[in-house]
């Protein structure tokens, strides 16, 4: 769902540019005015950014299980409310939209640091890698099930579309984009018992709030039932270990060992967001730059150049999609535990560079004939492939993973919220730079930044075929000060020393 919200605007903004645009663009049909296209798309990084801090920082003190529930509430009710969205006398809809989709941000962000603490502190070591690429894979889906969903919603419409009044007037349009956005509630309510039931992590259990007991029964029934139970009445065992607080962050990475690896995950993170958001939210105005919409292609007018125009346009991420972004997925996935987390990182970062440097160099030629615009697209796909069999995987994996318990969630948030703040820059700058030096230059820049991750990459350690506890960069046989023995009662709590040290 996540996603599907995510990716959904990059239609759902030219559908809203037909109906509510401020003016016509010759008989191409009205469109969004730059500012309002920009406040669309980048209120949901923004609110990202927000949630990933919020929520990772929120996770570390209340729990995972908590905090996972209140995130999809959020999302869900800011999807819905988009779709009921409307204009008013001292405020207009894209005014409004705005609003929400900020909101919907904060939720989607809360979504990333949980999603991947949650999947890394339940897995076992030999495919942790694994479960949590399985967990990133879905961004892959959601952007193919937004496009699908958006392609069937136009193709169902199309006789509607074709009788609207007038290009400037494309009424039925009006219900396609809500349509679109609503049904991303649907998979939200769906996921939303099993959140909520979901059972603490073990690792929160034992390392925070400190009940050994606890978690080797959740870990259990888990495993049994795939459920959890918490009596009124037990008998448990709990360690007293560091708490999390700001003078042991400070002092946790302020050693170069720990603060290196938080500086490479959020540098990566930044810089492959870059570049990944710059593209993806922008690819309307790359087939229009490459003159692959309907204006060129199919030399329509009217009422049939809007349905042709969002046809082509639901085509050409499909194509996007299907032949680069998802295949990275599975690719990582079939990798990530033999080779390696740093390896593809590297391989990705490395490739990216050249792509780039070749489509950007080369973009006069590339859009000068049909055959060389084939050779673009084919580049483009190798892009979205070796983004996600690449560094857009494995900076959601790896802060899951090298970080203590207590910091997890907080230091993952931390270096999201920077791949955010990346694709904000890359948001502002796309729609200010592409007026100024076009999308062959922006190009230039996406390479430098993929480049500058290279380096990023050789700040972090390998994390495959480690445990949590050996990538903490803490000796675990000292950490805890002490072992208490509970009894507890509804009336009474009962708390004997066991021993004095470990």
């Amino acid at each position: 769902m996540r996603n599907y919200d995510l990716f959904a605007i990059t239609l759902a903004s030219v559908m809203l540019g037909y109906v509510y645009g401020a003016g016509s663009s010759s008989n191409d049909g009205r469109m969004l005015s730059s500012n309002q296209d920009l406040g669309i798309k980048v209120a949901t990084p923004v609110g990202n950014l927000v949630g990933q801090l919020l929520f990772g920082w929120l996770a570390d003190i209340l729990g995972r299980k908590r905090m996972y529930g209140i995130e999809l509430m959020i999302i869900i009710i800011a999807t819905f409310a988009q779709a009921l969205a409307g204009d008013g006398h001292s405020i207009g809809i894209i005014g409004v939209l705005i609003v929400w989709r900020f909101l919907l941000g904060i939720g989607i962000g809360g979504d990333y640091p949980l999603s991947a603490i949650i999947t890394s502190e339940f897995a076992s070591v030999r495919i942790r890698g694994r479960m949590i690429n399985a967990v990133f894979a879905m961004q892959g889906w959601g952007y193919l099930t937004a496009t699908l969903v958006a392609f069937i919603i136009i193709t169902a419409y199309k006789t509607s579309i074709l009788g609207d009044p007038s290009i400037d007037n494309p009424v039925h349009v009006d219900e396609i984009w809500r349509i679109l956005i609503g049904l991303g509630c649907v998979p939200g309510c769906i996921a939303l018992y099993f959140r909520l039931t979901i059972p603490e992590t073990p690792r929160f259990t034992m390392d925070i709030e400190r009940n050994i007991q606890q978690a080797s029964d959740d870990i259990k029934n888990v495993i049994a039932t795939g459920d959890s139970t918490i009596g009124s009445d037990r008998l448990g065992y709990r360690f007293y270990t560091r708490k999390a607080s700001w003078s042991d962050f400070l002092a946790y990475f302020g050693q170069w060992k720990n603060g290196r690896t938080l500086l490479g995950t959020a540098w990566s993170w930044f810089v492959v967001d870059i570049a990944f958001y710059g593209l993806t939210f922008n690819q309307p105005m790359v087939l229009k730059t490459l003159n692959l919409n309907a204006t060129s292609t199919t030399g329509t007018t009217g009422t049939q150049l809007v349905y042709d125009n969002l046809r082509h346009l639901c085509i050409g991420n499909l194509i996007f999609c299907a032949g680069g972004l998802l295949p990275g997925c599975y690719f990582t996935f079939l990798f990530v535990d033999s080779w390696g987390r740093k390896p593809i990182q590297l391989m990705g970062f490395t490739l990216l560079t050249i792509l780039f440097i070749a489509i950007g160099f080369g973009f006069d030629r590339l859009s000068a004939t049909e055959p060389a615009k084939k050779g673009f697209v084919v580049l483009y796909c190798f892009i979205n492939f070796f983004q996600n069999f690449g560094p857009n995987t494995t900076t959601f994996m790896v802060p899951g993973e090298v970080f203590p318990t207590r910091y997890r969630a907080t230091a993952h948030g931390i270096s999201a919220a920077c791949g955010k703040l990346g694709a904000i820059i890359a948001q502002v700058g796309f729609a200010k730079l592409n007026v100024m030096m076009g999308i062959k230059h922006i190009l230039d820049i996406f390479a430098f930044f993929t480049f500058t991750g290279i380096f990023s990459t050789l700040l972090l350690p390998e994390t495959k075929g480690l445990s949590l506890e050996q990538l903490s960069n803490e000796n675990q046989e000292y950490f805890s000060r002490g072992l208490v023995r509970t009894i507890q009662n509804r009336d009474k709590t009962e708390t004997l020393n066991s021993a004095s040290t470990l």
